[in-house]
């Protein structure tokens, strides 16, 4: 019989993690990540990972039963491309189906989705000096390695500024070239089931209001000392620069909550916004998920 696969994607506090979970319980399935900052180990409060609160059971890597993959595997000290976590992703998606189990794929990272999907272009081999080079450059001056990029990049990550220096500083080519080519490495077949959690978007702003000071009570505070000692650029995630901000004394405490929840609140609207037209849903739920939803998945794959 055929393994089913599925993939979840919805912005930022739509109850995408828990449906998740609840989807990969009811069908004995693996869940695979596809969050860019939830594959970092030490911030999994200010990631709003699953396992935040839960520091016993990141080594496990299982909730309830229920396996989960790509969840804090990698240090703050550590880069990851994402070539490198399609290789990740892909190994885990075939132990997953030789164990005979369903792959669930649950995150916000509409970059990640897509090469999941996709695959992506075929690029350039980069030498060891370029790529410092370029990460050298966007850790200390991000607006002269900007200026050198054409204007129709428009990422804003400074991991995915730096790759696309490292391929200019390599062939004195730009990314937005190399874009055109043949795309491989796709994971997840052409039936993935490709679900969209998307509610109102007031009910969003409600979420992320009540949500951010659970996530400073969980110990937000604490992964921005970790952040600052391990030297992770915490502009790299939504709450590691704010919490950062206050921990060195550039705002006060209430202007560091206000500060978060403006921005998750902007980062919703975008991932809406993506999903909207990048993302090609099997299925759209248009509220926060519950157990009914879980059938109507189920019978719809059926």
């Amino acid at each position: 019989m055929k393994i089913q696969d599925y993939v979840i994607v919805g912005p930022t506090a739509s109850g995408k993690s828990g449906f998740a979970h609840a989807l990969a319980k009811k069908i004995n399935g693996v869940i695979i990540n596809c969050d860019s900052v939830q594959v970092y180990r030490g911030i999994e409060n200010i990631s709003a990972s699953p396992f935040a609160g839960l520091t016993d059971k990141i080594d496990v890597k299982e909730l309830d039963g229920v396996p989960y993959k790509l969840f804090s595997v990698l240090n703050l000290s550590e880069q990851q491309s994402v070539c490198e976590y399609l290789d990740m992703a892909r190994a885990e998606y075939n132990d997953a189906h030789l164990a005979g189990r369903p792959v669930v794929v649950v995150g916000g990272t509409g970059y990640y989705v897509n090469a999941l999907l996709n695959g992506i272009s075929e690029m350039p081999t980069v030498s060891p000096e370029n790529r410092a080079r370029a990460r050298e450059l966007v850790a200390t001056n991000r607006d002269a390695a900007i200026a050198m990029l054409p204007s129709d990049f428009s990422a804003t990550d400074p991991q995915r500024i730096a790759r696309a220096l490292e391929i200019y500083f390599e062939t004195g080519h730009h990314i937005t070239e190399f874009q055109h080519n043949k795309r491989v490495g796709a994971v997840l077949p052409p039936d993935t089931i490709k679900i969209l959690i998307n509610p109102d978007a007031d009910i969003l702003r409600e979420r992320i209001a009540a949500r951010i000071p659970e996530m400073l009570s969980g110990g937000a505070i604490e992964e921005g000392y970790t952040i600052i000692a391990s030297g992770w650029n915490p502009e790299r995630a939504i709450g590691a620069s704010q919490v950062v901000a206050y921990l060195r004394g550039d705002c006060t405490y209430d202007t560091m909550i206000q500060n978060w929840i403006s921005r998750t609140n902007q980062y919703a609207k975008r991932q809406r916004t993506w999903f909207r037209h990048q993302y090609n849903a099997d299925i759209v739920i248009d509220h926060i998920p519950t157990d009914d939803d879980i059938d109507k998945v189920l019978n719809q794959a059926n």
